[in-house]
């Protein structure tokens, strides 16, 4: 029996044929959404390996504008997008030597779990397209087969039994699983990248909470000090002397 595929698409129905066309069609559309997901994710490690390093110095270095210059400069990165929220809010404050409080901390930590929600929400953009292929085409699959062998079986029927009725249901038949192994080269791929390009989204949300917790922490144990041309008014620095505690209570 040839088995080459023009020959199995030429001996197949008009049903299994159809099938094939929605199977093939699953399979670019999958495979199109994994390529442009590996490359936004590419793209992002690749300037958040650049940025941390250099937030990381302004941080320590105390200039606040340098820290907040990268993080606008940067938005590739996801972790520079989610600290960029953060700044964004405790910026005017900084700049206009205001005296920052509790609520201003909080609105900065609100920021970054917004920006967290939507830098998550485009990352996990095409996850469910990947998932409803890996657990439906075995599906699609084994219903051109199905609909295959009861055409087999009626073929049989209608030939009475005579000579050749057995190796013609033979050759339906494996026409027919031919639908499945189709099903099964969709899925599997599928189920691959299914479960990689979640491995990776957890992975960028343990980076953004990791460090957006880091830079909230140090905007609060660094109340009262000078970030940068930043100086915290007088008024605050009589709070801290009444209370005597350099820590933000909310």
């Amino acid at each position: 029996m040839n088995m080459s595929m023009m020959h199995l698409w030429n001996d197949a129905g008009l049903f299994a044929r159809g099938v094939i066309v929605v199977l093939a069609i699953m399979s670019i559309y999958s495979l199109t959404i994994s390529m442009q997901k590996w490359l936004k994710v590419r793209k992002s490690e690749k300037a958040t390996r650049q940025f941390a390093p250099k937030f990381s110095q302004a941080i320590q270095e105390e200039n606040l504008d340098q820290a907040i210059a990268l993080a606008e400069k940067m938005k590739d990165s996801h972790v520079a997008r989610v600290l960029g929220g953060a700044l964004t809010e405790v910026k005017p404050l900084l700049r206009d030597r205001a005296t920052i409080t509790a609520a201003d901390i909080n609105s900065a930590e609100r920021a970054v779990e917004r920006q967290m929600l939507i830098v998550l929400a485009e990352f996990k953009r095409g996850l469910g397209v990947l998932g409803t292929v890996a657990s439906t085409a075995p599906f699609v699959g084994l219903l051109g087969t199905t609909m295959g062998i009861v055409n087999s079986f009626a073929a049989m029927g209608a030939a009475g039994g005579a000579a050749g009725g057995l190796a013609g249901i033979s050759a339906g038949i494996s026409e027919a699983l031919i639908t499945t192994a189709f099903g099964l080269i969709v899925a599997i791929p599928a189920v691959w990248l299914y479960n990689y390009f979640t491995t990776k989204v957890d992975n960028l949300s343990v980076e953004m909470t990791y460090t957006s917790k880091e830079l909230i922490d140090y905007l609060i144990k660094s109340v009262g000090s000078e970030f940068g041309r930043s100086i915290f008014t007088k008024e605050f620095q009589a709070q801290k002397a009444v209370t005597g505690s350099g820590h933000i209570h909310g």
